[in-house]
């Protein structure tokens, strides 16, 4: 397994600097966690689009479906967009 599908992980630094500098970002380890996870798993599916995929509009196509459903899952689990009883606070 390639090492650059953890490369994501890094955006996990942002919220963890901003809650040292402010109170509105207020994580607790179960987020970094979930994060964490979908994140990897995002990595996960890119590499494998990029690396078994032969047509770059394909390519691009499928990168852009995984992109656009890991924000609706980040979205939902955040701040509840489709009124689900396991969204936000």
């Amino acid at each position: 397994m390639s090492k650059r599908i953890f490369y994501p992980l890094l955006l996990l630094f942002i919220p963890l600097i901003g809650m040292r500098i402010t109170d509105e970002i207020n994580w607790s380890p179960f987020d970094f966690i979930i994060m964490g996870f979908l994140l990897t798993i995002l990595g996960a599916g890119i590499n494998f689009v990029i690396n078994y995929t032969k047509n770059s509009n394909n390519k691009t196509l499928y990168i852009g479906i995984l992109v656009l459903i890991f924000l609706l899952i980040w979205a939902e689990l955040s701040v509840g967009i489709f009124d689900s009883p396991i969204a936000g606070n």
